[in-house]
């Protein structure tokens, strides 16, 4: 298992707009930075994107869990493709339908419920039927937390 970093801080930028040499102030266009932090950033080919992310020391070699929801779209084998991680008070959330990806974003959710309201949320603006879609968890989810989600995606599955 990959180990995360689980921070909110980060931002998907389209390869042909990405800047190294400018990776921390896009980021701190759409974030607030911690005094001291760096900026790394990873490829996402598939997307044509690259992922900027602040980590609290040059040193960090692991990456966001963003990076991982993401990486986990193509194990979803339905055409809409519906990953989410709730961790640490917040829901990382991708969400593809074939190989176009529609949103990755992180929400603040300080409990299961309120990650529902945010999948929820993002499904209705993308005019997604969850009744026929497949939502991949990428953490654990306990039994009633499960059964929710069942009464209202198709299936639920675990990466």
């Amino acid at each position: 298992m990959e180990v995360s970093i689980l921070t909110p801080v980060c931002t998907l930028v389209p390869t042909h707009f990405f800047d190294p040499t400018s990776a921390r102030q896009s980021l701190a266009e759409v974030a607030s930075l911690k005094e001291g932090s760096a900026v790394k950033w990873a490829e996402i080919p598939q997307y044509d994107a690259v992922l900027v992310y602040e980590v609290d020391s040059e040193e960090v070699t692991a990456y966001p869990e963003l990076y991982y929801v993401l990486q986990a779209l193509p194990a979803c084998a339905d055409y809409n493709k519906i990953v989410a991680s709730h961790k640490d008070g917040y829901l990382y959330l991708a969400i593809a339908q074939g190989g176009s990806l529609l949103l990755a974003n992180v929400f603040p959710a300080v409990d299961f419920t309120t990650a529902e309201y945010y999948i929820f949320l993002a499904m209705k603006q993308l005019q997604l039927n969850p009744e026929v879609s497949v939502i991949c968890m990428r953490s654990l989810v306990g039994p009633e937390e499960e059964m929710s989600l069942y009464r209202y995606f198709k299936s639920v599955g675990q990466i």
